[in-house]
């Protein structure tokens, strides 16, 4: 039996991010960070979890910032590797009338070079939960192999995995990532994807069709987010159930989803319920769209129970 040492271990790339925060001012950017599981574990870690990061960086300033955010938000850095032949990913993300932008230079970055020899097993089997994504396989080949790995010693261990698709076609091409991710859905306990990666994967437009194809493939519990629309929870051969989202206003959605599987997974691994866990991360989620960039407004409890609280005021 090995010693849990962790609630919730993730593993991807993390960037360092630079966002457009003033449309009257578009020369100037807030530097902030990103990275899809990166994110979700710093939200994690603000909801009180035990949580540990798995990546590779590269020996520069970039590097050297991440590695301070990880610390300063009490996220294990025992599982982050250097590689001096590489370079920490960046990237920047521009706001217009067709909502933001992407603009990446990641390309050949430390954490797209890493490989399954090099996993730290003890870390993964020491967590309750190990979170990776469709972002963390389709940086590289090695990388979809090393999140393979990642996955079957966590099943092995009997720790629970969880999985966001994440589908981002400028990494890898669209046969290649249907064919990896749904190669993934059968080996997760959690599916947690958006509305548009399962209508993109699926070809369906319906949540009740979306979610049926998620089990059809293997998935045992979806948790489908669906943005300003809410979210839904389908158990295979068993409950469905759909909450609405908050009503907020909404100044950057980037990040709300990792801030979402981060939270569920925290509180999950807490003590909380499904039913209970969905509902806060369900709250986190909408107050990290009311602040720029994706680390800085993730919530922190006391804010997600006043959310919480005033929702209930208003039941």
């Amino acid at each position: 039996m090995n010693k849990l040492q962790f609630d919730v271990v993730a593993l991807g790339e993390a960037m360092v991010e630079f966002n457009q925060s003033d449309p009257s001012a578009p020369r100037q950017f807030l530097q902030g960070f990103g990275g899809d599981t990166s994110n979700a574990i710093v939200a994690a870690a603000r909801q009180g979890a035990r949580t540990a990061y798995i990546t590779r960086l590269g020996d520069d300033a970039f590097g050297k910032m991440l590695l301070a955010l990880w610390h300063e938000e009490g996220v294990s850095t025992e599982g982050v590797a250097i590689d001096p032949g590489a370079s920490t990913g960046l990237y920047v993300v521009t706001h217009g009338d067709k909502g933001h932008e992407f603009s990446y230079a990641r390309a050949g970055s430390a954490a797209s070079r890493m490989q399954p020899e090099q996993l730290p097993l003890s870390i993964i089997r020491s967590a309750r939960f190990v979170h990776v994504s469709g972002i963390s396989q389709a940086i590289s080949p090695s990388a979809t192999d090393t999140v393979r790995s990642a996955i079957e010693c966590a099943r092995a261990a009997q720790v629970q995995v969880a999985y966001d698709p994440n589908v981002r076609l400028r990494l890898w091409s669209a046969d290649r990532a249907k064919a990896v991710v749904t190669a993934t859905l059968p080996l997760c306990n959690w599916f947690l994807p958006s509305l548009e990666d399962v209508q993109w994967l699926s070809g369906l437009t319906e949540p009740s069709a979306l979610l049926d194809w998620c089990h059809a493939h293997g998935a045992p519990q979806v948790l489908l987010k669906m943005g300003g629309d809410g979210v839904w929870l389908s158990v295979a051969g068993g409950q469905r159930q759909h909450w609405p989202a908050h009503p907020v206003k909404v100044v950057d959605a980037t990040g709300a989803g990792d801030c979402f599987d981060g939270a569920f997974l925290a509180r999950l691994a807490q003590g909380d319920a499904v039913e209970q866990a969905l509902v806060y991360a369900n709250a986190a989620a909408a107050l990290t769209t009311q602040g720029f960039g994706a680390v800085a407004p993730l919530p922190t409890p006391p804010a997600v129970r006043a959310l919480l609280a005033k929702a209930a005021g208003h039941a």
